[in-house]
């Protein structure tokens, strides 16, 4: 069998790759060799601190033998069965999800990952509804599909206009740091904060008809778009909106599943049931591809005289599902949520002791393992430290010594986002932030200047 060596790795790569969100001729990508709990190594032996959990996803960690081992099993017992079959890690994962999913909250449509699962619940929201409107926030995202793309409220939809899904209404982000409503009122209560933001939703159902829409479709915890926790109340709030005018409710728990936020779902934290609830990332910790889509009983019966006309070939994949359900039973084992929960305060005080050394930070804000820092120009007036949808060389280069010395993350726009495995340690986490003090110089003379 043909092999390559180390070095013949980031030359072929970008020799016939083709890479998604980039200009081709400016890709630079880290040639991986292997990866490890919190770290990874480039084929030169350079160790990274993984502070991103690679795409928000190694929830588990990196190299853990027992989902190894779960997917090397299952490969050599039954590698593939189609989507019409009924297999052992198919009833196995349907039986562990529905011991950690909310409510009743136990029906379960797989999907290849989180776009896809997005997707199905659109649909599953249209058909059961009758109803073709979809309302989602604008700092959302959602994935890069037709459909997924076009419920995306973040700018990353807009190349694609006007070929997308029709039919979805954005609306406003209960966004605090930056509330278009509260400017003149910045010390507004949370409840009354939160309300402002759920009038404004139920003034858009009214305009646009809530005969009209079948669902709203929102990120639990916003994810890329800034890590932005709902106010107490707001979730609840939505939960009676959709319950008064007949409307689903679509969790996308896409990022924030899978004990990111402290909770098995980001909905726990706040006690709302959605109707149909998507999934994907730390659904197997990225050992596989996978999503899925869990729906409420009667959703699932709708169909039961009804055809759902959807499909995928490679749905409920064998592999992927024992994936899952170990990376599952790995999580119940090692207490992981419970740990991401233990961890939370830790990372929110580092990020609070960062954000008063430096005064390019104009905000922090996390929830368990899932934290951003908001760059600023200016504290007083918030100016961000990149235009919205812009870039700076200040934020590139704050990237670079990160890569530099060694700590892999994702910045977007002007927020750094801070999603280590789950896995971390407290003096890992220091590792982390003992660089980002030294980059937010760069950032910081800025502000001086």
């Amino acid at each position: 069998m043909q092999t390559i060596t180390d070095a013949e790795i980031l030359p072929l790569s970008l020799e016939h790759g083709f890479w998604t969100w980039s200009a081709q001729g400016k890709v630079s990508p880290i040639p991986v060799q292997r990866a490890k709990g919190v770290y990874f190594w480039d084929v030169d032996g350079k160790r990274y601190l993984d502070f991103n959990s690679m795409v928000m996803c190694v929830n588990i960690g990196h190299g853990d033998e027992r989902v190894i081992n779960a997917i090397v099993q299952q490969a050599r017992e039954l590698p593939f069965a189609g989507p019409p079959m009924a297999t052992r890690p198919r009833a196995l994962l349907g039986k562990l999800l529905a011991e950690v999913t909310p409510g009743d909250l136990n029906r379960f449509l797989f999907t290849l990952g989180g776009a896809d699962a997005n997707e199905n619940a659109i649909k599953l929201a249209r058909a059961y509804t009758g109803r073709h409107k979809i309302l989602a926030r604008y700092r959302s995202y959602h994935g890069a599909t037709a459909g997924a793309m076009a419920a995306t409220g973040d700018p990353r939809r807009l190349a694609w206009e006007p070929n997308l899904m029709p039919g979805v209404v954005h609306f406003l982000d209960p966004y605090r740091y930056r509330s278009t409503f509260h400017r003149t009122n910045p010390d507004i209560s949370e409840a009354d904060f939160a309300l402002d933001y759920l009038n404004h939703l139920e003034e858009i159902i009214q305009y646009e008809g809530p005969q009209t829409i079948a669902a709203i479709l929102l990120e639990t915890v916003t994810g890329t778009n800034g890590v932005i926790i709902p106010p107490q109340g707001y979730l609840q709030g939505v939960r009676q909106l959709c319950d008064r005018y007949g409307i689903l409710l679509i969790a996308d728990e896409v990022m924030s599943g899978f004990g990111r936020t402290g909770k098995w779902f980001a909905v726990d934290h706040w006690n709302v049931v959605p109707d149909l609830m998507t999934m994907a990332k730390g659904l197997t910790s990225a050992y596989a591809p996978l999503g899925a889509v869990a729906m409420r009983p009667q959703i699932a019966e709708f169909f039961n005289e009804r055809v759902y006309q959807g499909g995928l070939t490679y749905n409920s994949h064998p592999i992927s599902l024992a994936a899952a359900a170990a990376n599952i039973q790995v999580m119940q084992e090692d207490h992981i949520v419970e740990r991401a929960a233990a961890m939370g305060p830790v990372l929110h005080r580092m990020l609070t002791d960062l954000g008063e050394q430096h005064p390019s930070v104009g905000e922090v804000r996390s929830i368990g393992l899932f934290g951003v820092i908001e760059l600023v120009r200016d504290r007083k007036t918030r100016q961000p430290m990149v235009p919205y949808n812009g870039a700076s060389p200040e934020m590139a280069a704050l990237r670079q010594y990160m890569l530099d010395h060694g700590v892999y993350l994702y910045t977007h726009w002007h927020t750094v986002l801070i999603i280590p495995p789950l896995i971390i340690t407290e003096e890992q986490l220091a590792e982390g932030f003992a660089v980002l003090n030294q980059a937010l110089e760069i950032t910081d003379r800025v502000v001086q200047s």
